[in-house]
């Protein structure tokens, strides 16, 4: 989602014109520097490659006082992020993926494997990505690419995924979270319970999809499954009859013109919402944040048949050695050590290393975003911005409701180019 530079900027999946570009600006004016240039173009710049999720002007400026690291922002699309690795391996340092994303780019062996040995907190890491399972050992839906499936590798230099822990990670976990729809309760005005009320003939010309096939395709699923019509065996791993009778479901939605709708931007997605052409429709948390931060109510509905979910990662491009990889070890480390992890959960994610973002938040903050309590006092963004008066709590609860609630993860699946022609047919339709 790309949210703006904090609950307004950085989208997690698409491309970050403002805050990655102005972040990107500054890192390359110098602006946030302060080192000479040649020291930092030698020794401590990192090209970062991602969508912007964790992409901040706050964060590369936090490092670099930090560090001394100097962070250069590649912004791109989730697809682009895919298609750099695998054909332009050398036009950045450090990538910043999603684990759906490995069934395609751990195969082209253009990602180094990450020494769990060289991450000081990787045994701090949840057990949610890891294992999946909750921290109380309570075990977790996994439907889909669950991290936990392509967590590590057989060997360094393998492409095989290893069905036990190794010394040899794909990615580096940094945030993830429990997706849902998001609702206008003040124009719905009545209980939404189920993934099934997008497609309610009620929300007719006020519903919208995420236009991203591989995460789409889930919220349809869910929905699908949701109205009783088809009950799959792994959401994240269809037939092809299965994303056919998908895709046949929601293409008569879409021709009765159920959807207002189809955005692959952050911000479509909150503009959308603001201003009421829609009232539900796939979201992700900083989105319904950043729609809050306007004075507009807006909800990240829990369901009854749960959440997908997604998580992302740090890895490194083949082509990084001798300095250049020891400082991107330094960055991942400091990235895991907290002041990151308590900046975004302040956006409405969740740390890789909880622990560490807990001793950078205010009590009350993490018994907030955390613990799903009655807010103590105020609740405002990294930038300042207001989010919840004193008194209110956090969509879906607690961490362990939440992520305890997840029905499936992102994925790609095997029947993966079939599922994407048929999702640009049913888009064209």
């Amino acid at each position: 989602m790309t949210m703006l530079d904090d609950t307004q900027g950085l989208s997690r999946r698409s491309l970050l014109k403002s805050a990655g570009a102005a972040a990107g600006a500054l890192a390359g004016a110098g602006a946030i520097t302060g080192f000479p240039a040649v020291h930092s173009q030698e020794n401590k710049t990192l090209r970062y490659l991602g969508t912007a999720v964790n992409q901040s002007a706050e964060i590369a400026k936090k490092l670099k006082e930090d560090t001394g690291i100097t962070l250069e922002y590649v912004a791109v699309t989730t697809d682009d992020v895919t298609k750099r690795v695998i054909t332009q391996p050398n036009s950045y340092d450090i990538v910043d993926t999603e684990y759906f994303s490995l069934k395609k780019l751990v195969p082209s062996g253009n990602l180094l494997a990450m020494d769990t040995k060289k991450i000081k907190y990787f045994d701090q890491i949840t057990p949610v990505l890891t294992k999946g399972e909750l921290p109380n050992g309570k075990k977790i839906g996994d439907q889909g690419t669950a991290p936990k499936k392509v967590m590590f590798l057989e060997g360094q230099h393998s492409t095989k995924f290893a069905n036990e822990p190794t010394q040899w990670a794909t990615l580096i976990p940094t945030t993830y979270n429990a997706d849902t729809l998001g609702i206008r309760p003040d124009l719905i005005k009545r209980p939404i319970t189920s993934w099934a009320e997008l497609l309610n003939p009620e929300f007719k010309g006020k519903a919208a999809l995420l236009n991203i096939p591989s995460i789409g395709i889930m919220d349809c699923a869910m929905v699908v499954e949701a109205t009783g019509q088809h009950k799959y065996a792994d959401k994240g791993n269809m037939t092809k009859a299965e994303i056919d009778l998908t895709m046949k479901i929601m293409t008569e939605a879409k021709k009765s013109g159920q959807f207002r709708a189809f955005w692959k931007d952050f911000n479509e997605s909150v503009n959308l919402m603001s201003s009421g052409e829609t009232v539900i429709q796939s979201m992700w948390s900083p989105a319904v944040t950043a729609v809050r931060s306007k004075g507009i109510a807006c909800t990240f509905q829990p369901l009854k048949e749960g959440y997908r979910s997604w998580a992302t990662g740090f890895a490194l491009s083949k082509g990084v050695t001798g300095a250049k990889q020891d400082t991107a070890y330094e960055f991942v480390n400091w990235f895991l050590s907290g002041w990151a992890g308590a900046y975004l959960f302040r956006q409405g994610y969740y740390s890789g290393v909880l622990s560490t973002a807990k001793a950078n938040m205010d009590a009350y903050e993490w018994a907030y975003w955390m613990e799903g309590k009655p807010a103590e006092k105020d609740i405002h963004a990294p930038d300042g911005t207001l989010l919840e008066k004193a008194g209110a709590t956090r969509d879906g609860g607690s961490y362990d409701d939440r992520m305890g609630a997840v029905a499936c993860w992102n994925a790609i699946m095997d029947e993966n180019d079939y599922m994407v022609r048929k999702w640009n047919e049913f888009i064209a339709a």
